[in-house]
């Protein structure tokens, strides 16, 4: 357990629809805190899953269990090393946009009617402001971590880019998994429900509702980019490690993930 201060905590400028968790910097150490229901179960797990996948570990962000005493509360959560380094910042696709044209990203996609058109839309722009280029590539990976794992959380807000100070710009690793594997236990998933059930009430957020359009158009436009390697007992013995959740917890998130490693089995190396 760690023991955070007032002048630890940091705002947090990227929106979120599931609102904000407490956050705080301690040295090059950032920790979050458990808002909703047990968003650093599903951070840890989905982060040390993708250990056993075909993404490089420079690609995303790597976070471990923490509790946090703050006052005279104890949170769960997770920490993670900064990737954010000399002078380089994190630019939301959001920012970034209306930076360079003056208008929001997101209202510009969603006047777009075909899905298809927003995601290439949203690519093309990309590429224009920063010169990066293989952007479309780098949507299909997030697309497929979001739809395998479920997270609800992936808008404007939550893509970013990186720039230094010169105007450089680089990818930026894929972070905050939080929203995943039906972590909201407070609103829309309480513990108890049917798993199967709320699997299909999940809902995609990037360039529309559906985490398997999301990820088919993707994969169309710009080809499958990713692949997983583990298995059952990997996700087991994570989950085992994770004792500071309750048993109902973990239990409910191996069958959530069994479920979508069924679901996606052609995502998955033999």
């Amino acid at each position: 357990m760690v023991e955070l201060f007032e002048q630890d905590i940091r705002e947090n400028d990227r929106q979120s629809s599931k609102g904000n968790q407490l956050k705080w910097q301690n040295g090059s150490v950032w920790y979050k805190a458990d808002f909703t229901g047990y968003e650093g179960l599903a951070e840890y797990l989905i982060s040390h899953l993708l250990l056993k996948s075909t993404l490089h570990q420079s690609e995303y962000v790597l976070y471990d269990l923490e509790q946090m005493r703050y006052k005279t509360t104890v949170y769960n959560g997770v920490k993670s090393t900064d990737f954010v380094k000399d002078d380089w910042q994190i630019i939301t696709l959001e920012r970034l946009f209306k930076s360079f044209f003056d208008e929001s990203l997101y209202k510009a996609i969603y006047c777009i009617t075909s899905h298809e058109e927003r995601l290439r839309f949203l690519v093309n722009q990309v590429e224009r402001v920063t010169g990066l280029t293989g952007f479309g590539a780098y949507m299909n990976k997030l697309l497929t971590v979001d739809a395998l794992f479920l997270n609800e959380d992936r808008h404007m807000h939550n893509i970013a880019v990186l720039m230094n100070g010169v105007g450089d710009f680089a990818y930026c690793p894929i972070f905050d998994q939080g929203a995943g594997l039906l972590s909201d236990t407070t609103m829309d998933y309480p513990l108890g429900g049917n798993p199967v059930v709320y699997l299909r009430e999940a809902k995609a957020k990037t360039f529309c509702n559906s985490f398997d359009d999301q990820l088919d158009i993707s994969e169309k436009l710009y080809g499958g980019q990713m692949k997983f390697t583990f298995t059952k007992k990997d996700v087991k013995e994570l989950l085992n490690a994770a004792t500071i959740y309750p048993e109902e917890v973990r239990s409910r998130v191996e069958d959530v993930i069994y479920m979508q490693m069924e679901k996606y089995k052609y995502l998955f190396e033999v």
